[in-house]
């Protein structure tokens, strides 16, 4: 533990005294005073020097690089830097990389398809076009978990934006979002001429 900032924090004081100071805590005033100087070591010099570069990697990717990609952009600048020294300096001075967003195509058409449906809703997905009970809308997300995906199938009121039924499973075959549309129907039991609409 550094006690350096506790003598100057003394010496600060009125009448504070460094010699007392210094014997309290068994170090010596010489060593103090060498201290005090606050020249930047050698490490810290280099890391100053490092940080600037790793500044201009990083405003060049425009933001995205983090600490892997820029240790090997400064490898190919010739400049030998280790990952956790850059993951060190970049946290320090609060930089960080933006990820790839992680994407799983949950939609995939039929080639096989002759007939194309009829868009029943007409795009009207606005509030208050229709009265509740008389359209709803389905899709289906994914979730990454510690023990794989897991998808969730969900039936939304459009007049209301009520999530009216959903279902979850490790698969997306058709029963998951039959389970989903037979929870709402449970649920709600809507009045014949209901449109469910999805993609």
């Amino acid at each position: 533990m550094n006690v350096y900032p506790f003598v100057e924090a003394e010496k600060a004081e009125q009448d504070g005294n460094v010699a007392m100071a210094c014997r309290l805590l068994e170090v010596s005033r010489t060593a103090y005073y060498e201290w005090s100087v606050k020249e930047p070591s050698a490490r810290e010099l280099s890391d100053a020097e490092l940080f600037e570069k790793i500044i201009e990697i990083h405003k060049a990717s425009r933001g995205t690089y983090g600490a892997p990609r820029i240790t090997s952009k400064l490898k190919d600048r010739g400049l030998c830097a280790g990952k956790k020294r850059v993951a060190r300096l970049m946290a320090l001075h609060g930089l960080v990389g933006r990820c790839r967003r992680r994407f799983k195509r949950t939609t995939i058409p039929d080639p096989n398809a002759e007939t194309k449906a009829i868009d029943l809703i007409c795009r009207e997905f606005g509030v208050g076009v229709r009265e509740i009970d008389t359209a709803w809308c389905g899709d289906i997300t994914y979730v990454r978990t510690w023990e794989g995906w897991l998808y969730l199938a969900t039936v939304i009121d459009l007049a209301s934006r009520r999530v009216v039924g959903f279902a979850m499973a490790e698969h997306m075959r058709a029963d998951l979002v039959c389970d989903a549309l037979q929870m709402a129907i449970d649920l709600r039991r809507p009045e014949p001429g209901l449109i469910f609409h999805s993609d």
